[in-house]
């Protein structure tokens, strides 16, 4: 099913026009990926007098932004906590000055096109006396940033809580007009927007990169992944994120939906926000690391029942799911692809909060592009030194992707099956196979992912199949969803 976002445009969305494929040339600066990230940064070197190129695999706005919550908050539950821990004091700050910066943008962005915006107080709750010192850690990070927090006794809402912590006018926003009147602004300045265009790899030459995709090449003297983890493997960003899937849902509530916007600070996450003029409740949560889950349908089926039994009566209108990066670091990777070389630049690492790091994302990328800085880029850099802190984390992180690997494998040829039901995994001689059967007829593909070789895993709430190790998925048929991987599932 649609995100609440993405059903409101679909059938009338408004046109995004301009030149066809047919008519491309080469550009000053191509950016891979239509969400909130790439097409900005499109419009802002459009603007800047660039000839620029954004193109997209799918449709604008069909991955990761046109399923968020649509939330636009500088609280982030207790991502400010985990960034104080990890870093010292003013990268922090550099980091939350970025973020106001991304948010202040997009807010005004929306006020001179007319976009709606929603405000609310943002909090920070826990449910239980367990969550309670997340909840101050977030309240001391955030005063320390120099943020206007306040620590509340009690929320308006019917859920349990033992303590939060708020902030202030903050946003709320349906992502999808916002996409597409950037993307319709980019080709008012000159850009181009390109949909269904898949870039499977890039070649770089003397003094331009040539990207391919299966409708031919397309050739600019600078490229910018915007597509959640790099589709190249240079760099090694695929072990330097974690993919994680959530999921949401949209209900009707007889009274009408909370005003404010809610996040837990302990498990299982509960996300709360209105939407629709306060008619509807989103709620969102049950993440968990892509392919490592046995049941992902057993998160929705937790989430719609723990929201009826608190608001009794709701009842689902839509129910979605999303794939959001962290960085092992808490801070985004924003810059180079490899160190040293700006010819390729990558944007990634938000950790589910997108639409203030995007912006400011495309804002740092746009000012080293143009020869520009931003005094608070260095909490939003792809190489720093503060990275050197990574290194148990990677270690952690790809020490799960190898015991991962290792299970896969070692369940296939053991001929062990995997799966139940309408999907299972089976072995085909050395090779593990992936079957789905609907309405009498089985779909056959090889279930080992053509990115790192990974074997898959059949995910019951959406019928996809999912990578464990970094997180690439792909229809039951094996069509390819999202990356790192750049190509379909062999059928069989």
């Amino acid at each position: 099913m649609p995100s609440l976002w993405l059903d409101h445009v679909a059938g009338h969305r408004g046109a995004v026009t301009g030149r066809s494929w047919d008519e491309r040339g080469r550009y000053d600066t191509v950016v891979v990926g239509a969400g909130v990230t790439g097409l900005i940064l499109g419009l802002l070197l459009a603007r800047a007098g660039q000839h620029v190129a954004v193109v997209e695999a799918r449709t604008i706005g069909a991955v990761t932004t046109g399923n968020t919550t649509g939330k636009v908050s500088v609280l982030q539950g207790t991502r400010l906590a985990e960034i104080g821990r990890r870093h010292a004091v003013h990268i922090l700050r550099s980091y939350v000055e970025g973020n106001l910066e991304g948010q202040q943008w997009l807010l005004r962005y929306c006020h001179d096109r007319e976009i709606p915006v929603g405000t609310a107080s943002d909090f920070t709750f826990a449910q239980t006396e367990s969550g309670t010192d997340a909840v101050r850690a977030q309240y001391t990070a955030a005063r320390s940033a120099g943020l206007p927090v306040r620590l509340v006794p009690e929320l308006d809402i019917p859920v349990p809580h033992v303590d939060a912590v708020t902030i202030d006018d903050q946003a709320f926003l349906d992502p999808m007009p916002v996409l597409h009147t950037v993307a319709r602004d980019v080709i008012t300045h000159g850009g181009d927007v390109f949909e269904h265009r898949r870039v499977t790899a890039v070649r770089t030459l003397v003094r331009f990169h040539v990207l391919s995709t299966p409708d031919g090449d397309i050739e600019a003297r600078r490229v910018v992944l915007a597509t959640g983890t790099p589709i190249l493997d240079r760099g090694g960003f695929f072990a330097r994120l974690k993919a994680e899937r959530s999921y949401a849902a949209a209900f009707r509530v007889p009274g009408g939906a909370p005003g404010g916007m809610y996040l837990t600070a302990d498990q299982p996450t509960r996300s709360l926000r209105p939407a629709d003029d306060g008619r509807v409740l989103v709620v969102g949560g049950n993440g968990h690391d892509v392919g490592r889950s046995t049941s992902p349908q057993a998160a929705v089926d937790d989430l719609l029942a723990w929201t009826g039994r608190h608001f009794p009566g709701a009842t689902p209108t839509h129910r979605w799911s999303a794939q959001d990066y962290s960085s092992l670091n808490a801070l985004p990777y924003v810059g180079p692809l490899v160190p040293g070389s700006d010819g390729i630049l990558v944007a990634t690492g938000y950790g589910k909060w997108g639409l203030s790091n995007g912006v400011a994302a495309a804002l740092a990328l746009a000012g080293r592009i143009l020869g520009g800085h931003m005094r608070w880029a260095e909490a939003f850099q792809s190489y720093s030194p503060t990275q050197l802190f990574d290194l148990p984390a990677v270690v952690k992180a790809n020490g799960e992707v190898a015991r991962e690997m290792a299970a896969g494998w070692g369940d296939a040829l053991v001929g062990r099956q995997r799966g139940k039901g309408r999907a299972r995994i089976v072995r085909e001689g050395l090779l593990p196979v992936g079957e789905y059967t609907s309405n009498g007829h089985t779909e056959r593909v090889c279930a080992v992912c053509p990115h790192l070789g990974g074997v898959l895993r059949w995910n019951d709430a959406e019928a996809s199949w999912d990578c464990p190790l970094h997180g690439s998925r792909f229809t039951a048929g094996g069509t390819l969803l999202e990356g790192p991987a750049t190509t379909d599932l062999r059928r069989l």
